[in-house]
């Protein structure tokens, strides 16, 4: 139904900062709506940081130790840093069903088929958003959703820990959820990198489209 949609893969080297990363998605998203620009998925790392959602309070701001930016997305305060794997997916949906739920269970099941193909059974959590995983009997955090609308064209996207300095996490309220911790491929003895990981998500990704379209 969509063949003739292929997005543009971008993968970015080195650590991309937020802010021009950030202006590039907004203008990307802004000349997708307007015809002059495909369909894009960037995969890149940042350097240490904090992003506020729209939903963020500022009492979960525990330590400000590295730059705070506000992101518009949805959802509270996360992390970003070296280590974790960013993919900001920039879709059209007017042409994709204009069904942003769907588009948010897509993702989840997205980055939990790409864990899956790296030995991690992840899951959805009731109530939660974000990817869990089972860390020492304990359920841990291993990815993040948050995503953006605007004329019905998507951006921001998910993050997945692969090798994160898990400490960084520890300047706030990951999500607003304390009782969580999280983990990373690192940390649940998965010997797995950024290439792997990114192999894994492209492998999966014709699955995560025909569940956003609808068909």
């Amino acid at each position: 139904m969509h063949d003739s949609m292929h997005p543009e893969w971008t993968v970015a080297e080195g650590l991309t900062p937020w802010p021009e990363a950030f202006a590039a998605m907004e203008a990307r998203a802004a000349a997708i709506h307007d015809g002059t620009a495909c369909e894009q998925i960037w995969l890149l790392e940042h350097p240490p940081l904090y992003t506020a959602g729209t939903s963020a309070d500022p009492a979960e701001l525990l330590d400000p130790r590295f730059p705070v930016y506000a992101a518009g997305r949805g959802g509270r305060y996360t992390y970003h840093g070296p280590g974790q794997r960013v993919g900001y997916v920039m879709l059209n949906l007017a042409n994709r069903g204009r069904d942003v739920r769907r588009l948010v269970h897509a993702l989840e099941g997205w980055v939990i088929d790409a864990l899956a193909n790296l030995g991690v059974a992840a899951w959805r959590a009731e109530g939660r958003v974000g990817i869990w995983t089972d860390d020492n009997g304990a359920e841990a955090k291993i990815g993040a959703i948050g995503v953006r609308v605007r004329r019905w064209v998507c951006f921001h996207g998910f993050s997945i820990n692969v090798s994160p300095d898990l400490s960084h996490f520890a300047g706030i309220v990951p999500c607003g959820l304390p009782e969580f911790p999280v983990t990373s491929l690192a940390r649940l003895g998965i010997d797995a990198g950024m290439a792997d990981l990114d192999s894994a998500l492209q492998r999966n990704f014709g699955r995560f489209l025909t569940i956003v379209n609808g068909d």
